[in-house]
Order: C-alpha cells, then sequence, then structure tokens
C-alpha cells in the first residue's frame, strides 16, 4: 500500500469546494490513478484502493490518502482557481508501507465512519439506512466492525463532527437526490485478534460511504 499527505490551500476555491461536496474530493484525487480502476470492488486485483481522510486542525486542511497502487500527483500540484491560487500549499510525494500484524497486538487507531443502522420494514424487507446518533450506540457499532474485522475494541472516543450535506449526490429512479450522512471520528486502542482479517480492513475500509471520505483505518504502535 502508499501512503500519501497532501497540504491544502483553504484559499482556493477548488479545495473549498471539494471540502463541501466531498464525493467531488473523491473525484479529485482519483486523478492521480489515471491507470487504475477506482470503481471496482475494492478487492478486486485491479482496485486502486482509494481511501481518504480530510482533517482541519487550526485552519491547516491535510488530507490523507492510502491506495493500493503508487498514485502521481503531478496534475494536481498544476491546479490553480480561477484568480491563480493553487491547490496545494506544498509539493506532495508518497511513501510506500508494509503493515505487518500479530495476533495479541496493541495498537492506537483512528477511524473516521458513518456509523449506520437498517430499521426495520417488516418481514422480508430492507428498511430505511439511517445514522446512528448515540454514543454508545456508535462504540457498540464500532465494537461490531471489530469482530468482523479481526480486532478487539480495548478503548475508544467518538468525536461526532457535523452531518456531511451533499446535494445532488445519488440518482435514482430517474431522480437526483440529496445526501445527508453522518461523520464520528473514533480514536483509542484496539487488540488484534485476527491479523488477516485486520490487514484486508486497513485494506479496504470499514463502513459504508468511502468515497465521502469514510472508512480510512489508520494504524500506530500503542503507547
Amino acid at each position: 500500500m502508499y501512503l500519501s499527505q497532501l497540504m491544502l490551500n483553504p484559499s482556493c476555491r477548488l479545495v473549498q469546494r471539494d471540502l463541501a461536496r466531498p464525493y467531488e474530493m473523491h473525484r479529485t484525487l482519483s486523478h492521480a490513478f489515471p491507470q487504475g480502476e477506482v470503481h471496482v470492488t475494492r478487492d478486486a486485483d485491479d482496485a486502486v484502493g482509494l481511501l481518504y481522510r480530510a482533517d482541519d486542525q487550526e485552519g491547516v486542511i491535510s488530507v490523507l490518502v492510502q491506495s493500493k497502487t503508487a498514485p502521481d500527483w503531478r496534475w494536481l500540484a498544476e491546479q490553480r482557481d480561477g484568480r491563480g491560487y493553487p491547490y496545494l500549499t506544498r509539493p506532495v510525494g508518497f511513501k510506500p508501507v508494509n503493515v505487518a500484524l500479530a495476533a495479541g497486538q496493541l495498537l492506537s487507531f483512528r477511524l473516521r465512519a458513518n456509523p449506520t443502522k437498517r430499521l426495520s420494514a417488516g418481514k422480508g424487507h430492507n428498511g430505511k439506512r439511517v445514522g446512528i446518533d448515540a454514543e454508545e450506540e456508535q462504540l457498540n457499532w464500532l465494537a461490531r466492525k471489530g469482530e468482523q474485522h479481526g480486532f478487539r475494541l480495548l478503548q475508544a472516543q467518538a468525536s461526532r463532527d457535523a452531518k456531511m450535506k451533499n446535494e445532488k449526490a445519488i440518482e435514482r429512479d430517474d431522480k437526483v437526490h440529496d445526501l445527508e450522512l453522518l461523520s464520528v471520528q473514533f480514536d483509542g486502542v484496539l487488540q488484534v485478534t485476527d491479523a488477516a482479517l485486520l490487514l484486508r480492513a486497513v485494506e479496504t475500509g470499514i463502513g459504508s460511504g468511502k468515497g465521502f471520505g469514510f472508512g480510512l483505518l489508520s494504524l500506530a504502535p500503542a503507547r
């Protein structure tokens, strides 16, 4: 896998557009993989495996990008808005990352996710999928994801962001619909229970909304 960190220019109108409409950010980042398959099943051999997470720390905006193939950021480095403001504030590169995991290992983690549940619609029918609002339920959601993806949740806190709204984001039944997604950042400590399952989760992401900046699981040695 490959990791890149992009430092974005908050004065650039292209950046402002992408932050306001996260799927536009996904489109922008996809230009770094002209030879790859972005819109295919994430575990396919030819999948780019594009995952990203945008962070705003006191006005310093960065985007962490993970991919299964090496990116080419030259196109993005040349992008400027109509006033001449560049998209990036500094040159960007990337580094290969080899993730070595072992059962029993303790790791710090960060995950921005879109925790959801499906409402009941009667026997044999799938109900509407909605965001999980209560913090305790959000942590329970993450614990269940851990059971599916090879880790045990030892310690975690959930920090809820504002709801992410994307106008005219979905086309269904010949109609265009607005999309509203709940954004929650999880930070904490996990224990590896199945290294192979957890590695797959790192590669393909956790939860829904990956094209909107969710699902990237960052790991580091626990302090």
